[in-house]
C-alpha cells in the first residue's frame, strides 16, 4: 500500500521520516513470526484447540450466528463481518498451543465488537472504501499535482490519503481492544493457566507492534507528501 513514496527520488525527508518507520516494520513482522512460532511449539495444558476456544467465546458471549472455518496458511486469521465467518488459520484451527488460543481468542474478540457495535470498529468499517482509494490513487493524485502544478488535484491527493492514514489509526484502538478482550476471555474461561496467559500476552503485544509500525509508516509517508507539496510550491 505504502510504495509510493519511491515515486520520488530518494530524498532527505524519506530517509529521515520513512526509512525508520519501514525498519520498525521489518523488526515488527520478524518479531510477531518468531514469538509465533515459539508459542506455537508450546502446548496448553487444558487440551483445547484454537476453534474450540473460539466457539467456546462466542458461545458465551451468546455470539450464535458466526461460523468458525479454517483458511489456508499461517498468520492468515481474520474476522470477516459481512459474512460473519471466523477464519483460523492451519495452525491455530486445530492445534492445542498457546499461540493458537491467543490468535483464536483474539479474532473472537473482534467478532464480539462486531456483535456490540464496538464504535472505533464501526467507524473502520464505515472507512473502508474511501480508504482504498485514498491509499491507492490518492499518492499519485497529489503528485500528479505537483509535477503539472494543478493546486486542487495535489490537496484532493492529500485528503484522500489523510482518510487512508486514518484508517491505520483507527485500527489501533480496535486490535488492542481485541486482544484486551482475548486475554480476559482466556483467563475467566479456564484456557490458560497464569504461565500460558504470559505466553499468549507475548504472541498478541508482538501483533500488536506490526499496527503500530504500520500506523507510523503511514503517517510519516503522508508528512513527507505534505513537505514535498509545500517545498514545489516556493
Amino acid at each position: 500500500m505504502f510504495g509510493f513514496p519511491f515515486f520520488f527520488p530518494i530524498d532527505s525527508y524519506y530517509l529521515i521520516l520513512v526509512v525508520p518507520t519501514l525498519i520498525l516494520s521489518m523488526i515488527a513482522q520478524g518479531m510477531v513470526k518468531s514469538t509465533f512460532n515459539k508459542y506455537s511449539q508450546v502446548r496448553c495444558s487444558r487440551k483445547i484447540s484454537g476453534r474450540d476456544a473460539a466457539q467456546a467465546i462466542l458461545q458465551s458471549n451468546s455470539i450464535k450466528d458466526v461460523a468458525v472455518e479454517s483458511v489456508a496458511g499461517s498468520l492468515t486469521d481474520h474476522y470477516d463481518p459481512r459474512s460473519k465467518k471466523l477464519r483460523l488459520s492451519e495452525p491455530v484451527y486445530s492445534q492445542n498451543t498457546i499461540a493458537a488460543l491467543g490468535v483464536a481468542a483474539h479474532e473472537a474478540g473482534h467478532a464480539i465488537q462486531h456483535a456490540t457495535g464496538y464504535g472505533p470498529l464501526v467507524l473502520r468499517s464505515t472507512l473502508v472504501p474511501v480508504a482504498n482509494i485514498g491509499s491507492r490513487f490518492g499518492p499519485i493524485m497529489a503528485i500528479g499535482g505537483i509535477i503539472f502544478t494543478i493546486e486542487p488535484l495535489i490537496q484532493l491527493g492529500i485528503l484522500l490519503f489523510a482518510a487512508a492514514v486514518l484508517f491505520y489509526l483507527i485500527t489501533l484502538p480496535v486490535e488492542f481492544n481485541a486482544s484486551a478482550r482475548a486475554l480476559a476471555l482466556l483467563e475467566s474461561g479456564d484456557m490458560l493457566s497464569r504461565e500460558e496467559l504470559n505466553g499468549a500476552k507475548k504472541v498478541l503485544s508482538a501483533a500488536a507492534l506490526t499496527y503500530v509500525a504500520s500506523a507510523l509508516t503511514a503517517i510519516m509517508s503522508l508528512l513527507r507528501l505534505i513537505l514535498i507539496a509545500r517545498g514545489r510550491r516556493r
